[in-house]
């Protein structure tokens, strides 16, 4: 009895880890699979946690089958980004000048999909890159955006 009453919070604490991702937006299929969902594409949208006003969505494919429906399937190493301005931007601290701002999980044991802001300080711009830790021919394979923020509200730095 009491060995199940300790696998029931590591079971909800593994599902609430892996949900904590972005916000689906929606997502395409690719490829009709018999048995568990078929292959997709992926559209999520993640706001900045440190600047208010920023949106960033990511795309990328997902495996189905029977190992995607289970999260045991290796996605592709490939991601797209288009951060935007979605309100009015407010950086209630100031910013490192590059951070890691969102991290998920895309295989059950290496292979991350990260997101980095980068602080062009003499543009006034927040770039924001997303790549995977998986190499493909011996280079990530990546995508950048940028956000300019209006000259009146200079991006704070912290030292």
């Amino acid at each position: 009895m009491r060995r199940s009453a300790l696998a029931l919070p590591a079971l909800v604490l593994a599902l609430a880890a892996q949900a904590a991702s972005g916000e689906k937006i929606g997502a395409v299929d690719t490829a009709f699979q018999w048995i568990g969902r078929d292959h997709d594409i992926l559209v999520e949208a993640y706001d900045d946690p440190a600047v208010q006003g920023v949106t960033c969505y990511v795309s990328r494919a997902r495996k189905g089958g029977i190992k995607g429906t289970l999260g045991l399937a290796e996605d592709r190493a490939e991601a797209s980004i288009a951060c935007r301005q979605v309100g009015p931007i407010s950086i209630p601290e100031p910013l490192k000048k590059q951070e890691e701002v969102f991290s998920e999980r895309m295989s059950i044991l290496f292979k991350r999909l990260r997101i980095v802001r980068m602080v062009d300080t003499q543009r006034n711009v927040l770039v924001y890159l997303t790549y995977s830790e998986k190499l493909i021919d011996g280079s990530p394979q990546n995508s950048v955006t940028a956000v300019p923020v209006e000259r009146s509200l200079p991006i704070p730095i912290r030292p």
